[in-house]
Order: structure tokens, then sequence, then C-alpha cells
């Protein structure tokens, strides 16, 4: 039996101003920064050790999960990156404010880019392309990790993230597109034959 921990990353400056982010690499406020703290702390109190991490090529998840791991006296760690965790891609919008850019396109198209599981915005990824690369990197390349028994944890993105729940909890499209995952929130799972059991 094997943990999996998946991690969204502390609230960044584009969080706090409510710009589109996607592949930019904003750095984390002081209430992001805290909000990695707690996730250490929390995983701390649980007693869980990773056996090793991955992470994607942004900034933003790197240092929740340096943060993450300093909580947890961890200095020498496997820690695999690869930008197939990395947040959807926003295009066009990446750097907009997202209620300038309702403004400018319409509330409902704006909606439509943000909450329809496979409507991309201009020259950007919607959920199901962001899907297409992280829940295939998952299957490849983290489970094979908890089939041996390794504890695992994943400092990503909301999106990333968002689809590699919908995988190992069997949700539909319109399932996850109303879960949310908050900024430094924890999901801790049981591995087990081949099962995932939310804790």
């Amino acid at each position: 039996m094997s943990k999996l921990v998946l991690v969204r990353h502390g609230q960044s400056e584009w969080n706090l101003k409510n710009l589109f982010t996607g592949w930019e690499n904003p750095p984390l406020t002081p209430k992001g920064v805290e909000e990695a703290h707690n996730a250490g702390k929390q995983l701390k109190a649980m007693e869980f050790i990773p056996s090793l991490c991955f992470t994607s090529e942004l900034v933003r998840a790197q240092k929740t999960l340096d943060i993450m791991l300093d909580e947890l006296r961890i200095n020498e760690i496997e820690i695999i990156r690869d930008k197939a965790l990395n947040e959807r891609h926003y295009g066009d919008l990446q750097g907009k404010n997202k209620a300038e850019t309702a403004k400018e396109f319409g509330e409902k198209q704006v909606h439509i880019w943000r909450r329809s599981f496979d409507v991309p915005p201009p020259n950007g990824e919607s959920l199901k392309d962001t899907a297409a690369r992280s829940i295939p990197y998952f299957e490849d390349n983290i489970v094979p990790k908890l089939k041996e028994g390794k504890d695992v944890l994943v400092s990503a993105h909301g999106n990333s993230l968002r689809s590699i729940v919908m995988d190992i909890e069997k949700l539909s499209p319109e399932q996850i597109l109303k879960r949310e995952i908050a900024t430094g929130q924890a999901l801790v799972y049981e591995y087990h034959n081949g099962e995932f059991k939310l804790l």
C-alpha cells in the first residue's frame, strides 16, 4: 500500500491580481508561501514522507514543493520536473485580467473558455487538451512508482491536477468541471491493488 499526495501550488501574484496565468511564471505571494508551509505542516502531522516528488516546469509549483520539503526536513530527494504537469496553457489570454477579458470577449464566451471541457481559448488549451498530456504522464511515470510501494508527492496546478483527479476518481467531464482545487490544498490518496481511495 502506498500514498499519493497531490498539492496545488500556493497563491501566485497573478492569482491575486485575477490574471490568466497558464505557463507564465509569477512568484508566490506571501499568502502563497504561507499556504505552502501549511501544506507541508499538514503532511508532517500525517507523518507523510515521500519517496520521490514530481512537479511541473513552472516556478510556482517548484517553489511550493521546496517549501513543503523544508517543512518535512527533507534535504535530498529525487525531484522529477516535467511540462506534462504544467498548468493549462491559456494562449492569447495569458497575462490578461479575467474581468477585463469578459468585457472584451463577452462574459458568456470567457465562461465557455474557462469552464467547458473541450473548448480552448485562442491559441491555448482546453481542459481536455491538458488531460491529454497530464493523464498519460501520470499513468506512465507516477503510477508505476506507486505500484512499487513508493509514496509520491506531486506539486502542480489546478487544471493538471483536476485532470489527474478525473482519472483516478473516475469522474465525468461534467463532474470534474465542478471540482475546485484550492491553492495550497493537499489531496491525499491511498493506492492499493490498482485502486485509489481519497483519505
